[in-house]
């Protein structure tokens, strides 16, 4: 048979498609017919000629076809009997891209920040053939690639992504896919800085948390230290406080693997607390004042020292400083030093700390002496070691005053002389020392200085007796003069009998012993003959020692 009409189709087009033989036999079995279409959409009709112009059988296929019959195959046949012939149609659809699919790889697995993810688009069927690509993210053209490549992924990569194929017939649009960027992320609000007492939330994201298709694990650290797990993914502070304040960050888990968000500092600020405010006199002299200022606030709080509402320092602007003070200013720290110090410097002393949130202040007395106590070369000396006391005197020197000595509050001397001299000094020299300054303006005393002197120990005092009362009791006693206290040993011939320190109890059980500063006393209950006999009482200390005997009789 011979078949007649285009191969080349416009899907939703009808067209006919003709198919005739020559051979006519009106009694006879001769059959054409065709196959292979689809009967609800076709219409066959049939014609046969046999007049003078002519014989022959002819059947049209009448059809719309679609996208799926491209490439399809016709078949016109025509039989009698057994014998048959037939011609082959392959059809040619004109359709527009047909079943595209956008693909995404990986396919599993967590993507992350930095990962390489490819985008595919592909089409199940065009012809033409396609003859371009556009990509669109969340509406937006992003691309004309057949295959989209996103090497080091973002996180604003995340979102629904589409692709379209183009023919000079139409487009083809894919379903979208999903791009799930696995990525943590932590925000705080209001602000990552907050004043102390306002409610603050601080949130660990992964991009589509809302339609994630699995549950999420939340794990929060503060300053590198577990703080607490669950699917929350909030750390909530109803009235952040001060102690809040440090670096936090957070760990989100799925099925498929975990990301660590990059640690959020949360600052904290509130406004100074009670600022501590130290004085400090330097002892030997005492020319030398400090007055230090600490205090705890956040932002920095500008500090001010004054002294009876004169302000003496400031960590903020300057202020005019005479050539006694010297000021150092650091980070919520204010330090004056004060040279040459006296009377004139005595005061109530107040630091004041103000920042953005408020203001704290803390006050304190300083007294000032115009008489200070040198001892040279030391407080403790041994004895006879040349010691001298000098009386400094502060302030102006408009006149030669007089100095009056003092010891344990009893007057030494008074002389023009600001020194007291020990040439030799011995163990009674020591004591609490004053000195104190008089001239036309008045007078002054300086603290009592104590003068401490090391000596070995005397001729130790060692006294016996016996008490008959109630049985014989008898009481050896040991005393000695020293600095520094002395151990004390009584002895009877080679035996130790007892010590003030470092010996062993006594075993004896008639044997009771009291220790004391510089005293040792022993009691024999019982006394028996051999209790009798020379006993020895040794004081020893680091300067020296000395020993004295008793006769003990029962």
């Amino acid at each position: 048979p011979r078949v007649t009409g285009s191969e080349e189709q416009t899907e939703g087009q009808r067209s006919t498609l003709e198919c005739s033989t020559p051979y006519v036999c009106p009694w006879g079995d001769i059959v054409l017919h065709w196959e292979g279409y689809d009967p609800q959409v076709s219409k066959v009709s049939g014609h046969i000629q046999l007049d003078t112009s002519g014989v022959g059988h002819q059947v049209n296929l009448t059809s719309s076809f679609s996208w799926k019959d491209h490439s399809k195959k016709l078949l016109c046949e025509v039989s009698h009997g057994s014998r048959k012939a037939s011609t082959e149609v392959v059809l040619r659809v004109r359709h527009a891209p047909k079943d595209t699919r956008a693909s995404l790889s990986p396919s599993s697995g967590n993507i992350g920040v930095g990962d390489t993810v490819t985008l595919s688009c592909e089409v199940g069927s065009s012809h033409p053939p396609v003859a371009g690509y556009h990509w669109y993210k969340d509406g937006v053209a992003v691309g004309t690639e057949r295959v989209l490549a996103l090497r080091g992924v973002r996180r604003e990569d995340h979102g629904r992504y589409r692709c379209e194929a183009q023919n000079a017939l139409g487009t083809g649009a894919s379903p979208a896919v999903a791009l799930r960027v696995f990525s943590a992320e932590i925000s705080a609000s209001p602000a990552a800085e907050v004043r102390e007492g306002t409610a603050t939330t601080l949130s660990c994201d992964v991009p589509g948390r809302e339609g994630h298709p699995e549950e999420l694990t939340y794990t929060w650290y503060k300053n590198s230290a577990w703080l607490k797990e669950g699917p929350a993914h909030t750390l909530l502070f109803p009235a952040v406080a001060a102690g809040d304040a440090g670096y936090y960050s957070c760990q989100v888990t799925n099925s498929q693997g975990s990301d660590t968000a990059q640690a959020i500092g949360l600052s904290v600020t509130y406004p100074p607390r009670i600022p501590s405010l130290a004085l400090f006199q330097e002892t030997q002299g005492g020319r030398l004042v400090i007055v230090r200022c600490i205090v705890d606030s956040h932002p920095p709080a500008t500090l001010a020292i004054d002294r009876d509402g004169t302000v003496l320092a400031t960590s903020g602007a300057q202020v005019t400083v005479s050539q006694r003070l010297s000021v150092t200013a650091s980070r919520n720290s204010l330090r004056l030093e004060i040279r040459d110090a006296g009377p004139r410097d005595s005061g109530k002393y107040g630091c004041t700390a103000s920042n953005v949130h408020g203001n704290a202040s803390a006050t304190k007395v300083l007294v000032t002496r115009a008489a200070e106590l040198l001892i040279q070369p030391s407080v403790v000396v041994p004895e006879g070691t040349a010691v001298t006391l000098t009386c400094v005197r502060t302030g102006d020197a408009e006149e030669e005053p007089l100095y009056a000595w003092y010891r344990n509050g009893r007057r030494l001397r008074e002389s023009s002389f600001p020194t007291l001299e020990f040439p030799s000094v011995r163990g009674d020299d020591a004591g609490a020392f004053q000195c104190q300054v008089r001239s036309r303006n008045g007078s002054d005393t300086s603290e009592a200085v104590p003068l401490r002197v090391l000596y070995p120990p005397r001729q130790p005092v060692l006294s016996s007796f016996l008490q008959s009362q109630g049985g014989h009791l008898g009481i050896i006693q040991c005393s000695v003069e020293s600095d520094p206290e002395s151990n004390l040993t009584l002895r009877r011939g080679n035996d130790v009998i007892a010590c003030t320190r470092g010996c062993p109890q006594a075993t004896n059980p008639r044997v009771s012993v009291t220790r004391s500063y510089n005293s040792l006393k022993v009691e024999i209950r019982d006394v028996v003959v051999e209790d009798e006999g020379i006993y020895v009482c040794q004081a020893g200390n680091s300067q020296g020692s000395a020993s004295a005997t008793v006769d003990f009789k029962a």
